[in-house]
């Protein structure tokens, strides 16, 4: 096996529409689609488990959690067919339970929902209508237990579940019906009937044992029970409430994520649309809980229901929104996301949904209830369309990636977080990170942007007018950056800004560029399979390796830049050094996209068209030597390995980041170092510094002021107090007096004993109601000292804060001012000695520039000489020159009479040529057409030697009845012989009249059939003629190019009447003459053929009418004497009978007529019309067969001769 291996570690990503997309396994934990496969995911604690899926999955399609929680049941896309698979979520790793259906079991292009059952023990599958089935497995034992088809009225979603309660209930519904299915004996049979027009029931959810909520597109919920309308409501289209907020000025949206990331946006602002355009309320979700039911019947809202006791059964209480990013460049679209699935928690705390941007939600239950609320994000948003570009740094743990969703977004791979993401107006095509972290590289559609990533923001540093950069990148030392240009790689230096210098020679699109380890090399590829090294030093081609069958998408290098891995369109993973590809192994019928080499140089990474990663160890073999791991579902379209060859670092076009842990089988570690210690270093904006001293500043008055107001809050309650009690003192003193009154007067009435009792008692009620009173008292007083005691711990907390917060500003500025004044002071001593430098660099340059100005004079003066001296014999060669410059023009003038002459000439050429290339074509043509003819004639022949045959057969099957029939009437030859000579005759009379009319259709058809040769031919000679011209101006063209030069255009002239003068004519003559005679020939042998075949024909015909008039003659006379021996028979018969008068009355009339034979013949006249109206019949019949095998033309002629 391989030596390399990757286990992933982080995903960040969410797998869109997806029955069922996310479910809670713990309280803190849910699962969902990413990629591939399914990821676990503890949104508090930030660790991450995946479960891949099968081999050669294209990703889920529907995924449902067992009611114990202990089994995951995933539906995933494959090339060949869907594939059912149960998972075990055990506390490490998911582990693969069973693989249930296959192409045999259920044969359906996708399962779009699951569902198990209360126990556990069943798994229902419903596939893609409209000729969707509904499949129940025993999944423990991989048995298919029952199948039924469900037929739909169009396409749409489809749900299944089972009834909470019972094992063997199963609902689903989906366009047009809403079915109830009980399981039974190895069959699921339907339970209810529905009633009423069908609906397009989008989503559904058991409420009790008896109860299904349904929703439809229309915005409809409906309560069944038992299977049975109950209740119903429609919902309407919700828009988003209004909340004045303060939003920020620009184009462009900013998100931090820190430690607490997911609170920033718990409370977003909405506005209200400004258009006036409803959409129709659609149930896209719905899920029951135990107070009730929570749906979405508009994009970016959830209604929580909860039942109630008065006619209506369920009651909304609250709606929550989707949270409104304030900050984007659309604030308002991330509102109309649909939700599509919903689901909470075990104990009913949290809600979580997904939606079909990629994007996880979650609400807290638990919160003061408010009749408006809004989601948080699960963990931080993340990207809803294809990655275009990845990159990581050395300094920090975290990577950058671009999308086509138009957003940077900055990654922890470590603490598995969202540290920062900014959304622009322009698609984001490509991103590079600076080693150190703090700046990155991204190319738009409009311009190449240089950023630095602040503590909480993206800041456009410089711009460069490069648009549609598809590819950049930092070297490693980060002083340089290359950006692709169109097909030129440019140069810039990091500090200036300056473009360095520009690489040139690439012909296709540049797909990658890569940076050696010491920035000295680069190497490039592109579409027209080119991978070219570049020397920086020189900025030439150092090698080049060209393959014009390859289309690469991705190179990598090893880490001496003596290797070069490339990857394209040809399936093959190919190792390229000294110019030439040194290995090359194949991909099994995958394309590979990318390829990183570890920096170690012994791990090879490569991603495929098909989302799976390939880990292989180096050197490379021949053999399937590799591990594969599912991870996207998408093809892979970036990868990169971190520098210290612990990450694997995937992106793709599903929207999904993978981090892999890398693991060396045979080198132990990736490295043998220590782990790297990375820079916490952030950069910060003056004017945020500012913003954050004056927001201290704002807190320190704020302070003072809830000071002062606490104090004069206090006075104000003491004084309040104070007055309370004097009015309940004098409130008191009042009702004493009043009570001694009383007691006054009760004492002078009541006996001195029931005074005495009257007077304890009295006594006894003031005290207690004193006793109360100053308990209060003294509770105020205590409350009172505790609010006081709480103010001053709250203001002596502010104080500290304050203090603290002011100590670490002072001492943060005072070691900067320190670090300034000590850099103040090295400059200072630097500029001392550069001035003493510059002085002694100054005096070095005077001396060494008189010295260099004494030597140049020397050199000069010489220069001079030698120039004069060579001046003179120049003036010498141009008298010389300027002789035979007239003597040349003289020559031209000469030549250019000759081309005039040669021009007159060739136009006269040409017309001979057109003439000569009319008369090939008119040739060609006819030859063309007299081939046809005699093809024509040839397959005439054929077909009436065929119909000769059968006529001769015919001819020997009539001979033997007419022998036959000779033998039976021997005594009536010589009747038969005379009108035999009488049928001679007649059928001389009218055949030969008709032999006229055939000859000239036959000469009509020729004439014809010569015709269309001709015109063929001609067409044919026209075509070569066209050839012939175009190859004679070709050379026309080439011998015009010797016009500078008389001797080779005399040459080429000749040339061109030799061969297209002289040549051609003597050869077409000899051509024509040869072909022509030939084809006479040939014509006059088959018409020789065709009139003896015609002469032959003619003679059958006229026999074989002769013969069939005779033998008809005969059969007549036949019958005529078989009836007058009848008759004769019978006259002897009813001569023996005299005696009986009955009978001879019986048999009088009918021997009457039989009494002379001369009644019972034929009027011979009359017999002899009969036969020659029959002998016409068939010459008709005979010469529409003739009409058939001859031309259409012929055929109407011989109907109106006819």
């Amino acid at each position: 096996m391989a030596g390399a291996a990757v286990l992933p570690v982080a995903v960040f990503g969410c797998r869109p529409r997806v029955a069922g997309g996310v479910c809670f396994l713990e309280e803190r934990v849910v699962v969902h689609a990413a990629g591939a496969g399914c990821l676990r995911l503890h949104f508090e604690q930030k660790w991450h488990s995946f479960i891949p899926g099968t081999e050669k999955s294209r990703g889920v399609q529907a995924l449902a959690v067992s009611p114990d929680r202990r089994f995951l049941g995933v539906s995933e896309a494959s090339a060949e067919q869907p594939v059912l698979a149960v998972y075990e979520l055990t506390e490490e790793r998911a582990r693969l339970k069973k693989v249930l259906a296959g192409a045999d079991e259920l044969p359906a292009r996708e399962v779009v929902s699951l569902a198990f059952s209360p126990d556990s023990r069943f798994l229902v599958a419903a596939t893609a209508p409209p000729e969707g089935q509904l499949a129940c497995w025993l999944w423990e034992k991989a048995q298919l237990a029952a199948v039924v088809r469900v037929p739909a009225a169009g396409d749409g979603p489809c749900q299944v579940s089972f009834n909470p309660q019972d094992n063997t209930q199963v609902c689903i519904t989906g366009n047009g019906f809403f079915k109830l299915f009980k399981y039974s004996e190895g069959h699921l049979k339907q339970m209810n009937l529905q009633r009423g027009e069908p609906e397009n029931y989008l989503c559904h959810a058991w409420l009790s044992e008896e109860e299904v909520i349904c929703g439809t597109d229309t915005g409809k919920l409906s309560l069944f029970e038992t299977g049975e309308l109950q209740w119903e409501t429609t919902l309407e289209y919700r828009k988003p409430p209004k909340e004045e907020r303060t939003t920020r000025k620009g184009s462009e949206s900013l998100y931090t994520f820190l430690a607490c990331s997911s609170d920033a946006s718990s409370e977003p602002a909405f506005e209200d649309s400004d258009s006036k355009q409803h959409s129709l309320p659609q149930i896209s979700a719905v899920a029951a809980y135990s107070k009730g039911f929570a749906c979405s019947p508009s994009p970016g809202v959830v209604l929580l229901f909860e039942k109630t006791v008065e006619q209506e059964l369920y009651e909304e209480k609250q709606e929550v929104w989707l949270p409104q990013d304030q900050f984007s460049t659309e604030p308002k679209e991330s509102c109309k996301q649909d939700i599509t699935s919903i689901c909470f928690s075990p104990s009913e705390e949290t809600m979580v949904v997904s939606t079909n941007k990629n994007q996880l939600y979650m609400f807290v239950l638990t919160e003061l209830f408010q009749k408006t609320s809004f989601f948080k994000y699960l963990s931080f948003p993340l990207h809803s369309n294809s990655i275009t570009g990845l990159d990581m740094c050395v300094w920090k743990p975290i990577l950058a990636t671009c999308s086509l969703d138009r957003s940077v977004r900055i990654w922890n791979y470590k603490t598995n977080n969202l540290e920062l993401c900014k959304e622009y107006q322009e698609e984001a095509y490509t991103v590079s990170l600076h080693p150190t972290g703090l700046f990155c590289l991204v190319g738009f559609s409009d311009k190449l942007r240089f950023i630095s990533l602040l503590y909480e923001d993206m800041h456009v540093f410089k711009e460069f007018a490069v648009k549609k950069c598809k590819e950049c990148s930092f070297s490693n030392g980060g002083h340089f950056f290359a950006a692709v240009n169109g097909n030129v790689i440019q140069i810039y230096s990091s500090i200036t800004f300056e473009n360095i210098s520009n690489l040139q020679g690439h012909t296709g699109k540049i797909h990658a560029i890569k940076w050696s380890a010491d920035d000295t090399k680069f190497v490039s590829c592109d579409t027209h399979g080119a991978v070219y090294a570049w020397n920086l030093l020189t900025s030439k081609k150092e090698s080049e390796c060209v393959l014009k069958t390859c289309i690469y998408s991705s190179i990598s290098l090893t880490y001496d830049a003596k290797i070069i891995f490339a990857v394209g369109s040809d399936q093959t993973l190919k190792e390229i050094s000294e110019s030439s590809i040194q290995q090359e192994v194949s991909a099994y019928d995958v394309v590979y996209t990318t390829v990183a080499v570890s920096r170690s140089g012994r791990m090879v990474f490569v991603g495929t068209s098909l989302g799976t990663i390939r880990a292989m160890k180096y050197p490379l073999t021949l053999k399937k030597d590799f591990n594969e791991y599912q991870a996207h579902a998408g093809a892979v379209t970036k990868m990169t390995v971190t520098s210290d060859d612990q990450y694997l670092l995937t992106a793709s076009e599903d929207g999904c980041i993978f981090i892999w842990k890398v693991h060396d089988k045979e080198g132990g570690a990736p490295t043998g170092k220590k782990e790297l210690e990375y820079a916490e270093e952030v950069l910060i904006m003056r004017s945020d510094i500012n913003e954050k001293s004056q927001a201290i500043l704002d807190l320190q008055i704020c302070v003072k002021d809830l000071q002062t107001e606490s104090d004069y809050e206090l006075r104000l309650k003491d004084m309040y107090f104070d007055g309370k009690i004097k009015s309940l003192e004098e409130n008191f003193t009042r009702e004493i007096d009043l009570l001694k009154n009383k007691y006054q007067l009760q004492k002078d009435r009541i006996h001195p004993s029931f005074y005495s009792i009257c007077l304890l008692l009295t006594e006894s009620d003031s005290c207690q109601k004193l006793s109360m009173e100053k308990d209060k008292y003294q509770e105020l007083q205590v409350k009172s000292q505790k609010m006081e005691e709480e103010y001053e711990k709250k203001l002596h907390h502010l104080e500290e804060s304050k203090s603290k917060a002011l100590k670490e500003l002072k001492e943060f500025y005072e070691k900067k001012l320190a670090d300034k004044s000590a850099l103040l002071e090295e400059a200072k001593e630097n500029m001392k000695k550069q001035i003493q430098a510059h002085e002694e660099m100054e005096k070095q340059i005077y001396e060494d520039g008189d010295a260099e100005i004494l030597e140049l004079k020397d050199k000069y003066e010489r220069q001079l000489l030698e120039e004069k001296e060579s001046n003179i014999q120049l003036r010498g060669e141009i008298g010389v020159l300027n002789k035979r410059l007239n003597s040349l023009q003289k020559e031209l003038k000469d030549r250019n009479r000759d081309i005039e002459e040669m021009r007159l000439e060739q136009q006269k050429l040409q017309d001979i040529i057109r003439s000569l290339q009319k008369e090939i074509l008119a040739l060609k043509t006819e030859v063309k057409e007299r081939t046809d003819t005699i093809l024509e004639k040839e397959k005439q022949v054929y077909d009436l030697k065929m119909k000769n045959q059968e006529l001769l057969n015919f001819k020997f099957l009539l001979s033997q009845r007419i022998e036959e029939f000779k033998k039976q009437v021997e005594s009536r030859d010589s009747d038969i012989g005379k009108m035999k000579k009488q049928r001679q005759e007649v059928s001389n009379t009218l055949i030969w009249p008709l032999l006229s009319p055939l000859k000239l259709k036959m000469n009509i058809t020729q004439l014809q059939q010569k015709m269309k040769a001709m015109a063929r031919e001609m067409h044919r000679e026209r075509q070569d003629m066209e050839t012939f011209i175009k190859r004679f101006k070709a050379d026309l063209y080439h011998c015009a190019g010797f016009i500078q030069h008389p001797r080779k255009l005399k040459n080429g002239v000749r040339e061109l009447y030799s061969k297209y003068v002289q040549a051609v004519d003597a050869d077409l003559q000899q051509q024509y003459m040869k072909q022509q005679e030939r084809h006479d020939r040939n014509l006059e042998i088959l018409r020789k053929k065709v009139m003896k075949d015609k002469e032959m024909d003619q003679a059958a015909y006229l026999r074989i009418i002769q013969e069939n008039v005779s033998l008809i003659k005969e059969i007549n006379d036949l019958r005529q004497e078989l009836r007058v021996a009848h008759a004769h028979v019978h006259r002897l018969q009813s001569a023996l009978a005299l005696n009986k008068k009955k009978e001879v009355q019986d048999t009088a009339p009918s021997s009457e007529p039989l009494s002379s034979p001369s009644v019972l013949r034929l009027n011979p006249e009359m017999e002899s019309e009969k036969i020659i109206e029959m002998q016409q019949l068939e010459i008709h019949y005979l010469r529409d067969q003739i009409q058939v095998l001859t031309c259409p033309g012929s055929a109407s002629f011989d109907e109106k001769s006819s």
